[in-house]
């Protein structure tokens, strides 16, 4: 693989400079300012659950990976960029099903297999010889959001769940939710837009995901003492 293979999926990309993105690489500051919104909730209420700490680090890798995907625009930035995002939806999975359901040490470490070997067979399909960019360049109508389906899945499961049992943080999931499935929207459309909206509408994708995550933090943050111990 040459890691420094050019990438260009995006309306507002035109050419391989570092600025060619400036709106998608600047909203990134949604995920840096959900992490830093989480940590300092979190020192406020005296939170020191590690799992919930290592979450509000994986935000901010998130804006971080994507900052660097969004200026240089190579196939290693792109695995910077997804790399931090699959492991958050990982970990959050894990701790939700601790939160949320009570599981025990044992099924989570068998959901936590499963979890692993989703991801690793998404990035091997995303990396497969007949797609441009290493993968990363959109091969559907749907743009790519397709791989986002597994996420789409858990949030509603969890969202049904949480409401189901009337659960305290069932409003930061709904909103989540709501969140992510509009992002996931305006992300669809991004390329089909292009000659009407030519900086894009990724843009967005950032500023509301920035805005779920803070969300999902803020939940688990606000209900510490229902989150898992270490």
């Amino acid at each position: 693989m040459d890691w420094t293979a050019p990438v260009d999926i995006y309306c507002e990309r035109l050419d391989a400079s570092f600025w060619a993105e400036p709106l998608n690489a600047v909203s990134n500051l949604a995920f840096i300012l959900a992490a830093l919104w989480g940590a300092v909730e979190a020192h406020k209420r005296d939170v020191t659950q590690p799992a919930i700490w290592v979450l509000i680090i994986l935000a901010f890798c998130i804006g971080v990976g994507s900052f660097l995907f969004h200026t240089f625009a190579t196939a290693w930035s792109g695995f910077a960029d997804t790399v931090p995002i699959w492991t958050f939806v990982a970990c959050y999975t894990l701790v939700s099903i601790a939160l949320i359901g009570g599981a025990p040490p044992r099924r989570i470490a068998i959901f936590a297999v499963v979890a692993i070997a989703v991801v690793t067979v998404v990035w091997l399909a995303n990396d497969s010889p007949d797609t441009d960019n290493y993968g990363l360049r959109p091969r559907s109508r749907f743009n790519g959001s397709e791989q986002y389906l597994p996420a789409v899945v858990a949030m509603l499961i969890f969202t049904a769940i949480t409401q189901i049992r009337r659960h305290p943080i069932r409003w930061w999931f709904l909103g989540a939710t709501l969140t992510f499935l509009l992002s996931l929207t305006l992300r669809t459309f991004d390329m089909a837009l292009c000659d009407v909206w030519p900086y894009g509408t990724h843009v967005f994708w950032h500023l509301l995901n920035g805005t779920m995550i803070a969300l999902l933090l803020q939940a688990l943050i606000r209900h510490t003492r229902k989150a898992p111990t270490p």
